[in-house]
């Protein structure tokens, strides 16, 4: 009422001050509205103030933004920055993610806080780097690959959907989560969505792996090679010698020594030949909140789905503010794509994926549109790191993405591990068809969408992510993180830091992986690069290299190059021990212990809704009944 208030006497001011009434009577009806109580005033108002105030509303409620606007958090999974129309792929075709840039912001310096999915996406969902929420690995594997696992995003982080729900927001996860389920039981749910501040969870509890469908192939070939196959080769190899030899009477060896071997062979493939055959129904299934829908899944129309779930959500939320966080199984391998875009791109089952993915995000883009809720709603898009440049199939099928000009690729720092698309629109609140060149963070989600919420981080914890509204927006020209520190893992690898009144952006690595084979841009003997031992080369003096003239990362800086080497080196160097100084031990979720599967952890559809164990289809059969 007292902004009102204001607006009128402002009005009336400018009505009187611009002819139509005496100065003598402008005085003498401001002093009468003055004495008039707040409900009497407007009657003091004559037309030509009424015309004048209903205009000074009308600019205001255009030029202030929305409060509380609905947020569409947009995720894809492994894409590549460089995949995309709007950053430059001329071959692919992205129309719906190319418009919501041109409509909106985009972030050319936006970085993974991981360059894997696990810690990636816990660093989104709180605002911290993983390390600070034990999820970053101090073993070989930094991801979960098992359902059953015990880790997981702790209870104690605080989630932006947490929140969001407290200030009245509906969320809804769609899609990928791979940040656990239980940690005692079946039935305790620790790690769920539903746990983190989600009100609905409909879509993959683990990740997309190509064991999850058939004909694909199995993440864990190599293992199997080693672990079974080789043994199994060996041991071939002995039972046929003594065999022979046994034949010509060279030796004698009793009948029971074969059977032996025999049956030392059945113990090493039987688990395998086991592992491999319930793997897909134990690990790939769907979920709707704490329910298995689908087990194994399906990906026959499963981004339909998905796209579906997502677009009936935002319908069934128009009359209050809500949070839709869709996250993309695409385009991680297994690809998959329905029968409307197979074989319709240029780029093989990895193009299709894409194109499908875009598809859908349309499909979200026309329904904001359809309801008339584009306005008041804040949609960003990104992947959660960047491309697995690795993952060729055995036929030498490319079925990984591009990281544009940009060096690596997911699991390591280079910049094609971890520089990812960050487009943001939100029509007539931030700019149009800008692009930022700041280096900025996933993690920037997490204080923006709270802030916008009217909610606030909690004060109890460092959060490392920076409010990205004031770049956005254009009140500044500069990001807020003048230092952000690049982990491989456990372990830091890099630190990036853009100096105050500088353009200089100077990234310096402590170790690099070692890509195979020499020459190559990955590491293809290991499908991803790894963090220790022979397959790193630490650097002492550190790399050094300057982002803003090398972004390709091809020339190392040295003394020679560049005067202001040693103090450049020191000054990150004495941030990087201010960084670590900040951390505090939390208890390690990706231990072997939290990894590894346990059986007492596993869900199961029940067995009355189907003949086998852990294997159902709930979603067929909703989709009969509604037929």
């Amino acid at each position: 009422m007292e902004r009102l208030q204001n607006v009128i006497l402002h009005v009336a001011t400018y009505s009187h001050s611009s002819g139509g009434t005496h100065p003598s009577q402008s005085h003498s009806t401001l002093g009468a509205s003055s004495l008039l109580s707040p409900s009497l005033m407007p009657l003091v108002v004559d037309r030509k103030m009424w015309v004048g105030l209903l205009l000074v509303l009308l600019w205001e409620a255009k030029s202030q933004p929305a409060s509380r606007p609905n947020i569409v958090l947009l995720m894809a999974d492994d894409l590549g920055i460089g995949d995309l129309g709007c950053y430059g792929n001329q071959t692919l075709r992205t129309p719906n993610i190319d418009r919501l840039a041109g409509a909106g912001v985009k972030l050319t310096q936006h970085l993974a806080a991981s360059p894997l999915c696990t810690p990636s996406r816990a660093a989104f969902m709180t605002g911290r780097y993983p390390i600070r929420l034990g999820m970053a690995s101090h073993s070989r594997m930094g991801v979960y690959l098992f359902t059953a696992s015990s880790g997981g995003l702790p209870t104690s982080e605080v989630t932006f959907a947490r929140l969001m729900r407290e200030q009245g927001y509906a969320t809804a996860l769609i899609g990928k989560w791979h940040l656990g389920i239980n940690c005692y039981n079946t039935t305790d749910f620790c790690h769920h969505p539903l746990r983190h501040g989600f009100d609905y969870f409909y879509g993959f509890p683990m990740t997309n792996l190509r064991d999850c469908k058939p004909g694909s192939g199995s993440v864990f070939s190599k293992a199997y090679w080693r672990l079974v196959f080789f043994p199994w080769q060996i041991l071939g190899v002995t039972v046929l010698t003594l065999a022979v030899l046994r034949f010509l009477r060279l030796i004698h060896v009793p009948i029971w020594v074969f059977i032996a071997l025999f049956l030392l062979v059945g113990l090493i493939v039987s688990p395998f030949l086991c592992f491999f055959h319930y793997f897909r129904p134990l690990n790939c299934f769907l979920m709707r909140n704490y329910e298995i829908r689908q087990q194994p899944v399906s990906f026959e129309n499963l981004t339909q789905r998905m796209t579906l779930e997502a677009t009936r959500f935002i319908r069934r939320n128009t009359e209050k503010p809500f949070l839709l966080f869709l996250s993309y199984l695409q385009v991680h391998t297994a690809l998959f794509s329905s029968k409307d875009f197979a074989n319709k791109s240029r780029h093989g089952l990895y193009g299709d994926a894409v194109e499908e993915m875009d598809w859908s995000i349309g499909q979200v883009l026309n329904v904001l549109d359809e309801l008339g809720l584009a306005d008041n709603t804040l949609v960003y898009f990104t992947s959660d790191q960047g491309a697995h440049v690795e993952e060729v199939t055995s036929k030498g099928e490319m079925h990984g993405g591009s990281n544009g000009i940009y060096k690596g690729g997911k699991a390591n720092n280079w910049e094609g591990g971890i520089r990812i698309p960050g487009i943001l629109r939100w029509p007539r609140v931030i700019q149009t068809g800008l692009e930022i060149d700041e280096p900025t963070s996933n993690m920037d989600i997490f204080p923006t969408v709270v802030k916008l919420a009217g909610a606030s981080p909690p004060q109890d914890r460092v959060i490392d992510g920076r409010d990205l509204m004031p770049l956005l927006q254009g009140k500044s020209h500069r990001s807020a993180h003048e230092f952000l520190f690049h982990y491989c893992n456990a372990h830091l690898n890099a630190v990036r830091w853009h100096p105050l009144h500088s353009k200089s952006i100077w990234k310096t690595f402590y170790f690099t992986p070692n890509f195979t084979p020499e020459g190559a841009n990955g590491c293809f003997a290991t499908h991803v690069c790894l963090c220790f031992g022979k397959y790193i080369t630490h650097h002492d003096p550190p790399l050094l290299f300057d982002l803003s003239s090398d972004p390709q990362e091809t020339n190392p800086l040295t003394p020679a190059t560049e005067p202001r080497y040693h103090d450049i080196l020191r000054a990150m160097q004495a941030a990087a021990d201010d960084h670590t100084r900040s951390l505090q031990k939390v208890p390690n979720q990706l231990s072997m212990w939290n990894f590894f599967w346990k059986p007492w952890l596993q869900l199961c559809c029940p067995l009355a809704s189907s003949s086998l164990p852990c294997q159902c289809d709930r979603e067929k059969q909703g989709q009969s009944m509604s037929n």
